[in-house]
C-alpha cells in the first residue's frame, strides 16, 4: 500500500503537467559552450525523477544525480570541440591517453552554477569549468620565441590588448602572437608561468575595445596594439608594434594578461 502511495505521489505532478508547459523554479538557464570573455565552458544536464525511489525526496535526489551525469557528458562534448590551436581541437589532443585522463578529471570536477526544479519532478543543472585548467594540460608544439618576457624596467603596462577587429580570428586555448615578416613566435602558452597556465590561460576574447580596457585580465593600464593579420588562431604583429613590446617591461605576458578584441560569432 505504501509503495502504491509513493508511486501515486510521483505520478501526480506528471499528470498535472500533461497538456501544459513544465514550470520550474530556480536559476535561468545558462548558454552552453565556451565563454571566451569569461574564460569558462558551460553545459547543462537534465534528469528525471527516480520512480523506484522509496520517497519523493529520494526521487528528486535521483533526478539530480542523473542531471549531473548528463551534464558531465554534455560538458565533455563541449570541451572536445574547443579549438586548441590552428587545425587542432581538444578532441585531437585527447588522442594521447595521458591528456585524455587529465581532461576527463577536470570535467568531472565541474562547478554547478545553476539548478532548476521542474513541476514534473525533473531537475536541470548548469555546470562549468575554467578554460585555463584545460590550457594547463595541453601539450604545445615546441617553438623558439623571438621575444622573451622581460622584467627589467618600469612596469608601465598592466597587460596587453590586441585589436583584431575586422580580422577573421578563431578563439582558441593556445593562440600565438607572431612577428612579421618572419612569423617567429612572440607570445604563446610557453610564455606563461606555471601558475598562470592553471589560473589565467593564454588570452581572453571580448567584443569591444572599451570592454578590453575595463577587463581585470588586462589591468587598468594595458598596452594597446593592433594585429596586422590573422592566421586562424594566430595573430601577426607589425614591426612597429613588435618594437613597442620590446621597449616595455613585458612581465605581464608571463601572467597571461592578454585580451583580444574581435567580433565573436
Amino acid at each position: 500500500m505504501k509503495r502504491f502511495a509513493l508511486v501515486l505521489s510521483l505520478l501526480v505532478p506528471l499528470s498535472l503537467a500533461v497538456g501544459e508547459e513544465k514550470k520550474f523554479t530556480g536559476d535561468p538557464k545558462a548558454a552552453p559552450g565556451p565563454n571566451w570573455g569569461g574564460q569558462t565552458v558551460k553545459a547543462t544536464g537534465a534528469g528525471a525523477p527516480d520512480m523506484k525511489a522509496t520517497s519523493p525526496a529520494q526521487a528528486r535526489l535521483g533526478a539530480e544525480r542523473a542531471a549531473q551525469l548528463d551534464a558531465f557528458r554534455n560538458l565533455l562534448a563541449q570541451v572536445k570541440g574547443l579549438q586548441v590551436s590552428a587545425g587542432k581541437t581538444m578532441n585531437d589532443a585527447m588522442a594521447k591517453d595521458e591528456i585524455k585522463a587529465k581532461v576527463e578529471g577536470i570535467v568531472r570536477g565541474f562547478k554547478i552554477v545553476g539548478k532548476r526544479y521542474f513541476s514534473d519532478g525533473g531537475v536541470e543543472v548548469d555546470v562549468e569549468v575554467p578554460l585555463a585548467m584545460l590550457t594547463d594540460v595541453i601539450d604545445p608544439e615546441p617553438a623558439q620565441q623571438q621575444l622573451a618576457t622581460k622584467s627589467e624596467g618600469e612596469k608601465a603596462n598592466t597587460g596587453l590588448v590586441i585589436d583584431a577587429r575586422g580580422l577573421k580570428v578563431t578563439p582558441a586555448l593556445a593562440p600565438r602572437l607572431l612577428a612579421n615578416p618572419d612569423a617567429k613566435v612572440v607570445y604563446s602558452v610557453d610564455s606563461l608561468s606555471p601558475d598562470a597556465r592553471k589560473s589565467s590561460g593564454v588570452a581572453s576574447y571580448v567584443q569591444s575595445l572599451d570592454e578590453a580596457k575595463k577587463s581585470m585580465k588586462a589591468g587598468d593600464k594595458p598596452l594597446v596594439i593592433k594585429a596586422a593579420e590573422a592566421k586562424g588562431t594566430d595573430l601577426v604583429l607589425t614591426a612597429d608594434d613588435l618594437q613597442k613590446l620590446n621597449a616595455t617591461n613585458t612581465s605581464f605576458l608571463a601572467e597571461g594578461r592578454v585580451v583580444v578584441v574581435m567580433t565573436l560569432n
